[in-house]
């Protein structure tokens, strides 16, 4: 049976773990790494990134790739960026880290997702739009 006091001790860790995923929702596009987020949640990086994996199933660096990979594929599908541009825009330092990450998240390379995806969602609300191209790991989108 669990105590009170550690029942009290985990819904305030999964509180910081709230705020450290807020933070990565928000300030994606700053250079952000898990050194930093810990800080800001007085955790250590190796406490801080079991126990977002063990509430969110990634690790915190995998989330933040996330939401950076789901704005990139926004403004890719605009149109109006090119590829570098998308990727310092959303916060990534290398072009060749954001393609990687991009292509394993997305499953083409972000110039193949710009050309493809330049008319795919004429028509579609910002809303509908997003869930139907937000991007599906591929060990996922197997399952």
């Amino acid at each position: 049976m669990t105590s009170k006091p550690a029942t009290a001790q985990h819904l305030r860790d999964l509180a910081r773990l709230r705020r450290v995923r807020d933070r990565i929702d928000r300030e994606y596009a700053q250079p952000l790494d898990v050194d930093a987020l810990a800080r800001g949640a007085n955790m250590s990086a190796g406490h801080l990134s079991r126990q977002f994996r063990l509430a969110y199933g990634e690790s915190p660096y995998a989330y933040l790739m996330t939401r950076r990979i789901e704005r990139a594929m926004t403004l890719l599908r605009r149109g109006d960026l090119s590829v570098t541009e998308v990727c310092f825009a959303v916060g990534c330092a290398s072009l060749g880290t954001f393609s990687t990450r991009f292509t394993e998240l997305v499953g083409m390379p972000p110039s193949a997702y710009r050309r493809a995806a330049a008319d795919a969602t004429v028509g579609m609300s910002p809303c509908v739009a997003k869930q139907v191209t937000r991007p599906v790991r591929n060990r996922e989108a197997s399952a």
